[in-house]
């Protein structure tokens, strides 16, 4: 399996003798390094201050401020920094001390370059495995619940699959598209799975739950000392999923001003933290999607063009389950599973009036809607079959009710904005209070969804 260079360190090396100062300023940007150069401890400790490294290599017998206080200093400075040291005096008891501090290891001077660039290749390897460890955890805050996989047979679905293996043994950049809740974010998985990153990280962001103020540092990391509250430096999402997959949900909600940040980032590849002057270089796959009409966007200036042809190098569209309603109950039958494995064995989890409930009903709210309803029956049913009366309150006759409502005038019309306020009570109270669910459901973002809910406060102050 074809895994990724680990990407560059920056280091911070602390010695007192000029030639050596000079050699590792020539060396180590040749090993791929990025390095500053102190000529003693105090100014190292100074650096660290400043900035966080990756690395630190200090001479254990400087004047002044020895490798020791230097090394004290960087473990509550910079924690996450490791520590080499290099002794002139080959003394036991001296690295001894020095690994209490959390040194991976020594050097006895003068050493060889290859023996430092082994030692390297161990701090860029143990980076790696806290990156990935980082992008686990984003994984499993962003995934959906239980092993979620795509569910299908349908011709419709077959089309995307056969797109998805197409795609995926390339490095292109992708953008899927489709309505809230048909399962983007699993075509993006499965691409991933299906590549030759599958071994590296898959990090999920939701473009439009990033608050506006943080995103670039979200995406791209920060300096310590960038803005207030920046107390460490911090690694960008892009840089936890170097070697792997970025996949950028509603990509559709980012800002103009980051939309041309991002751009850069998609051309060239290289990334400069919030606050630095310093590009480095990131190895990624991105992955967009979005339920808008992107191309209306860009005509109405909301969206940069360059932009648009830059992450739609190749196009998925993900159906509706409404088009695909043969899948509904396969669907049905793997969420139901994923409550109750111990079931399998079971045929006929749902009851026949159920499956005439669920055939008729249009999914506004595709698999996503699908899911929620099948946990509310699991909550209810001790045992299969799931009857209708399993199923939440009243939703076996919404499509009846849609209909008539589609059919007859009301007495007294509503307003456009008191049918926006409605619209979104409902979906608020179908979700159970759960307000990003909601906005998921009505395809608009959470920021949305507040500014309506801000809006129908106002005019109930106004009107009571």
């Amino acid at each position: 399996m074809k895994k990724s260079q680990p990407s560059q360190l920056s280091i911070l090396f602390a010695d007192d003798e000029p030639s050596l100062q000079e050699l590792m300023r020539m060396e180590l940007p040749h090993l791929g390094h990025r390095v500053t150069v102190c000529p003693d401890g105090y100014t190292a400790v100074a650096a660290l201050e400043r900035e966080t490294f990756d690395c630190l290599i200090v001479d254990l017998d400087m004047p002044g401020m020895n490798g020791i206080q230097v090394i004290e200093r960087a473990a509550t400075l910079s924690p996450k920094t490791e520590a080499i040291v290099l002794t002139g005096k080959q003394s036991l008891e001296s690295a001894v001390s020095a690994l209490r501090f959390g040194v991976i290891d020594y050097l006895s001077k003068p050493c060889r370059l290859s023996e430092l660039q082994s030692l390297l290749q161990r701090v860029a390897a143990r980076r790696e495995l806290k990156r990935n460890s980082a992008a686990l955890e984003k994984q499993s805050e962003s995934s959906l619940s239980g092993s979620a996989k795509l569910i299908g047979s349908s011709s419709a679905m077959e089309e995307v699959l056969t797109l998805i293996r197409k795609v995926a043994r390339t490095q292109s950049t992708v953008l899927i598209r489709g309505e809230t809740g048909c399962g983007k974010e699993l075509v993006a998985r499965a691409l991933h799975d299906q590549s030759s990153r599958s071994g590296n990280a898959f990090v999920a962001v939701n473009c439009g739950a990033l608050p506006e103020n943080l995103i670039e540092s979200e995406l791209f990391g920060h300096k310590k000392g960038a803005f207030t509250g920046a107390d460490a430096q911090r690694e960008g999402l892009f840089e936890v999923a170097s070697g792997g997959t970025i996949f950028l949900d509603e990509i559709g909600e980012l800002p103009l001003a980051m939309q041309a940040k991002l751009l850069r980032v998609l051309e060239s590849g290289d990334i400069r933290r919030v606050g630095d002057n310093q590009t480095f270089h990131v190895d990624v796959r991105v992955v967009c999607a979005t339920h808008r009409d992107v191309e209306t966007m860009v005509e109405s200036g909301a969206f940069r063009e360059d932009l648009m042809f830059r992450i739609n190098a190749f196009e998925i569209h993900v159906p509706a389950l409404r088009d695909r309603m043969e899948d509904v109950m396969p669907l049905a039958r793997h969420l139901y599973l994923r409550h109750r494995p111990e079931h399998a064995s079971i045929e006929n989890i749902f009851a026949d009036e159920t499956i005439a409930v669920f055939k008729q009903h249009p999914w506004p709210g595709n698999v996503r809607e699908l899911a929620n309803v099948v946990e509310h029956a699991t909550i209810l049913c001790d045992h299969p079959p799931i009857l209708p009366e399993h199923l939440p309150r009243h939703f076996g006759d919404k499509r009846a009710k849609r209909e008539i409502k589609a059919t007859s005038l009301p007495s007294n019309p509503l307003s456009l904005r008191e049918m926006e306020s409605l619209a979104v009570q409902e979906a608020i109270q179908r979700h159970q209070g759960n307000k990003p669910a909601a906005a998921e459901e009505l395809g608009i973002s959470l920021k949305t969804l507040y500014n309506k809910l801000n809006q129908s406060d106002l005019a109930n102050k106004k009107t009571g």
